[in-house]
This record gives C-alpha cells, sequence and structure tokens, in this order.
C-alpha cells in the first residue's frame, strides 16, 4: 500500500470540498450496486442543460443527444388537446408520439427529432409543428467501480471533473495501517475506459503529487475502475482457456498461473508470453518462452503481485506491438472479474476495443 501524502490530500480534499459547496444543489446521489439503477434528475439538471452557456458547457453537452430512459414532452403547435408529458424514450431508442410510432431518438438533438416528427405527423396532419421539451436526460450517466466508498451508476447532470466525481462517490475507501490512515485504491493500476478505449489517467500523479493535469473531465458512459490495494492476485488474459485471475503465493509462476486459468487455446503463440509488471502508465515488461519452459529448456518465470500475463493469439516481436492488447484485456477481465463477484453479470459484453 502507498500512504497518501498528508499535504496533497489536504488539498485534495479542500478543493473537493470547496466545489462541492459551490454547487452543491447539483451534485445527485449515486446508487449503489445493489441494484444498479439511478436516481433520477433534480430540476437544477434541467436548468443547466437548458441555460448554460455554449461557452460554459462540457464538449458532450453543446450536441446534447437524446437516448434510452430520457423523457420527453410532446404537443403540437396550438392544439394543446395533444400534449403528452414525460414520454420515455425505450430501451431500443425509439420514441412514440400520436401517429408517428418508434421514431428513433437515440443519438438525434431534440431538434433533429423535432424534425423527425414532423415529417412523420405531415402524412396525418396539415403542416404539422412539433413541439418537443427535455422532461429529463437520464441516458448521460458514468460508472465508478472497485475502492470508492460508493459504487454504482451516477447521473451526469453536468460538467464534472475526475475530482468531483469521486467526491459524489465519497471518496477513495481508505483503512488503517500502523496508526495512519492509508489509501485502499491501487492507484497505478486504476484506469479509465471512454469509447472503448483506456483514457490515459495518472492516477497516481492527481492523487499523491497533486498533479491536477489529470484531473480529466468526465464524459457519458466512463467507466473508472479503482482495484483493491490489498489484493494479491495475478491476472492471465488473452489465449488462455478462461480469462481471470489467479491467487498470487510466493510459488506463483507463468505456467502455474497459465494453467490455473484452463491452460492455453489451441492457437496461442507460446514462444513469448508478455509479463506486464508495476504501473499501467510506466510498466516494466517481461517477455517469457512458455514453450522452452514446458519442453523443460528453461526454468519457469516467478510473478510477483498485480502481475499481468498475457498469451497472444499471434507472434510478435517486441512488447510495445502488443502492449495495448495486453493492457486493454487486463482491463475488460478486470472490470468483468469485479462486476461478476459483486453485482452480477452487469456487464455481459466487451467495453473496450479489441
Amino acid at each position: 500500500m502507498k500512504k497518501i501524502s498528508l499535504t496533497i490530500a489536504a488539498l485534495s480534499v479542500a478543493l473537493v470540498t470547496t466545489l462541492i459547496h459551490a454547487q452543491q444543489s447539483f451534485i445527485t446521489n449515486a446508487n449503489t450496486f445493489d441494484a444498479p439503477s439511478i436516481s433520477p434528475p433534480t430540476n437544477a439538471t434541467r436548468q443547466i442543460f437548458s441555460s448554460s452557456s455554449p461557452e460554459s458547457r462540457a464538449n458532450w453537452q453543446r450536441r446534447l443527444t437524446l437516448g434510452s430512459g430520457d423523457t420527453l414532452n410532446f404537443s403540437l403547435y396550438n392544439q394543446p388537446d395533444t400534449a403528452k408529458r414525460d414520454v420515455v424514450i425505450g430501451p431500443d431508442g425509439r420514441v412514440t408520439f400520436l401517429q408517428a410510432e418508434d421514431v428513433t431518438a437515440r443519438g438525434l438533438t431534440i431538434d433533429e427529432l423535432r424534425a423527425q416528427f414532423d415529417i412523420e405527423l405531415s402524412k396525418y396532419y396539415n403542416n404539422p409543428r412539433t413541439i418537443i421539451t427535455p422532461g429529463s436526460y437520464r441516458s448521460k450517466k458514468f460508472y465508478l467501480l472497485g475502492a470508492v466508498a460508493r459504487k454504482g451508476v451516477f447521473q451526469l447532470e453536468r460538467p464534472t471533473t475526475m475530482i468531483e466525481a469521486i467526491a459524489q462517490a465519497g471518496g477513495l475507501e481508505t483503512g488503517m495501517f500502523e496508526q495512519n490512515t492509508v489509501e485502499l485504491a491501487d492507484l497505478s493500476h486504476s484506469f479509465v475506459i471512454r469509447g472503448g478505449n483506456q483514457l490515459k489517467v495518472d492516477f497516481v500523479k492527481l492523487f499523491q503529487q497533486g498533479d491536477l493535469s489529470q484531473n480529466v473531465a468526465i464524459e457519458p458512459d466512463d467507466y473508472i475502475y479503482f482495484p483493491s490495494s490489498s489484493a494479491n492476485q495475478i491476472f492471465v488474459v488473452g489465449a488462455v482457456a478462461g480469462q481471470g485471475v489467479v491467487p498470487y503465493s510466493q510459488n506463483t509462476t507463468l505456467i502455474s498461473a497459465i494453467t490455473a486459468r484452463g491452460g492455453f487455446v489451441e492457437k496461442a503463440y507460446q514462444s513469448r508470453v508478455l509479463v506486464v509488471r508495476g504501473s499501467l502508465e510506466s510498466p516494466e515488461t517481461f517477455i517469457v518462452d512458455a514453450k522452452a519452459i514446458l519442453a523443460g529448456e528453461k526454468r519457469d518465470f516467478k510473478l510477483e503481485p498485480k502481475d499481468i500475463v498475457y498469451v497472444s493469439r499471434r507472434p510478435w516481436a517486441r512488447a510495445e506491438e502488443i502492449l495495448d492488447h495486453a493492457t486493454l484485456s487486463f482491463i475488460q477481465a478486470a472490470l468483468v472479474t469485479w462486476t461478476g463477484s459483486h453485482v452480477g453479470p452487469f456487464i455481459s459484453s466487451p467495453i473496450v476495443n479489441p
């Protein structure tokens, strides 16, 4: 475990406290993963989406698109009897108003959706003017998992930074070690997934060195994961029968870890297995010839806690060629393993690009 610098911790707490008090009315309560759902947005949500100037909005707000779970209010101009309130966009991203059924709303702005309804309703009305106003934005959310006080799905109601997001979750988990407060999150293996790729964020610099250049803005559907610093385990990913974790012991070796995950698959490239050690941002890599070990030509490679063992399906020469693949495979496996252990099969499909 790494002890949080008291000076940096104090500065971070002061910063977060200031942000919380300054914008207290906007911060949402997060549900825990006892039931993976999200709280409804507040009136402040609607105000911030409608009244904030373009300059003060985050990139995702400048073209605010609709998604499943958002609610809309509909009517036709000068026809109040047609009004429908709190119409929910369905899981398939479609919405219905009057005779215009199952119109695709996901990915459109309100103005773009209004134009689609005008076209559809023109089959039944003369020059219809559809009026659509937002009821609530429930589709914009992010995920905080792992060693945070409150794990779950959080609504993204306004421009939010990483520090603010973690503050909404009650901060990182802490504990006592030798009468000192220490963090329980493994910052060197923590990560953010955005749009199927790892977003480069150095949490060690952010929380232990006070480097606010790492305090990135949160975007919809970000996954933020803090593994536990107390978990001594090995991750085995890639071309093995069952990707996942192997409990670490002093006798854990490369071959024993791969065997524990079911062994190599048929087309695994056994001659060069990559072992990634240390921080995800500045890793140390080792290339191990597992084929020679199995043939008795070389000694087995001894692993250390939190090592990532990656088995490729194709030949490669330099570690740099497959390091990103190894990291993304670890990220997917880590998230699936954690959610499977804590909340069931919450992540059922890949969230990272192959």
